[in-house]
C-alpha cells in the first residue's frame, strides 16, 4: 500500500493537547452510551427504534450506528434497517433516519481514526488481526491503495471499515483529508442502507423482519456481483 496507508508510517506527534482531550470525552461518552443501549436492545434492532420517544430513537440510531465504527460488535447496521423499515409503516421520518445514520458513520469513523493516532499499540495488533481475514484481505486488494475509494465504498464489506479507518489514522494522513472523504462515504452508505430498507419494507409491509434481512441479503449480493465482475475482468486484462 502507499504511504497514506501504510500505519508504519505513523506519525502521532503535533495535533494540539486540547483537540486530544475533546476526542477522549466524546470516545468515552458514545461508549458508555452505546453499552447502556447495547445492553437494554433486543438485538433485532427493533427494540430500540420502536419506542414512544421519536427522539430517544434517533439517538439510538446515532450512538450505535458511531458506537459499530470503533467496536464492530455493536448492531449498528442492523438498527439503521430495523428503522428504515419502521419509517416505511409511518413510525419514523425516512430522512431524519438517513441523517443519524450518516452522522453516526462519520463520528464513529473519526472516533477510530482518533483512537488508532493516540494508542498505536493497542490498535494494531487488532489491525493485524482484521486484515488476516480472507473477504477483508480480497477486498482491499480490489480497491487498491487510493484512499479516497477505500473511504467510500469499503464500509460495505464487513471488518473492512475498521481496518481503513484504524489504516488511516496509524498512518501520516492529516485528519482534515481523511474527513471529507469518509463524510461522502458515510452519507452514501446512510443513504442507500435505509432507502433500500425502506423500499423492502414498504413492499413487505407486514414483515418487518424479512424486510430487513432481505436488505442485508442484497447488499450483500450486489457486493459479491461487484466484486466477482471485478476480478474476471483485471484477470482478463492480466490475461491479455
Amino acid at each position: 500500500m502507499s504511504d497514506e496507508l501504510n500505519p508504519s508510517t505513523a506519525s502521532p506527534g503535533g495535533q494540539p493537547r486540547r483537540a486530544v482531550v475533546v476526542v477522549g470525552i466524546v470516545v468515552v461518552l458514545i461508549v458508555a452510551l452505546v453499552a447502556v443501549l447495547f445492553t437494554i436492545d433486543t438485538g433485532d434492532g427493533f427494540g430500540l427504534v420502536d419506542s414512544d420517544s421519536v427522539a430517544l430513537s434517533y439517538l439510538s440510531i446515532f450512538l450505535l450506528v458511531a458506537g459499530d465504527a470503533v467496536i464492530p460488535i455493536f448492531p449498528g447496521e442492523t438498527t439503521l434497517n430495523a428503522a428504515s423499515t419502521l419509517a416505511a409503516q409511518g413510525g419514523l421520518s425516512l430522512p431524519l433516519v438517513i441523517v443519524a445514520g450518516a452522522l453516526g458513520a462519520i463520528i464513529g469513523d473519526s472516533t477510530l481514526f482518533w483512537i488508532a493516532r493516540r494508542n498505536t499499540r493497542r490498535i494494531r495488533p487488532q489491525l493485524d488481526r482484521a486484515r488476516a481475514n480472507p473477504r477483508v484481505r480480497s477486498a482491499l486488494g480490489f480497491l487498491g491503495d487510493n484512499m479516497k475509494i477505500l473511504l467510500v465504498f469499503g464500509r460495505y464489506v464487513p471488518g473492512l471499515r475498521f481496518v481503513i479507518n484504524s489504516t488511516m489514522g496509524l498512518s501520516e494522513t492529516p485528519y482534515f483529508t481523511f474527513l471529507p472523504w469518509s463524510a461522502i462515504g458515510g452519507v452514501l452508505w446512510s443513504t442507500y442502507t435505509c432507502l433500500l430498507a425502506y423500499w423492502i419494507g414498504s413492499t413487505l409491509e407486514d414483515y418487518p423482519m424479512a424486510s430487513m434481512i432481505i436488505s442485508g441479503a442484497v447488499t450483500t449480493a450486489i457486493m459479491g456481483v461487484v466484486f466477482l465482475r471485478a476480478r474476471k475482468r483485471r484477470r482478463a486484462r492480466e490475461l491479455s
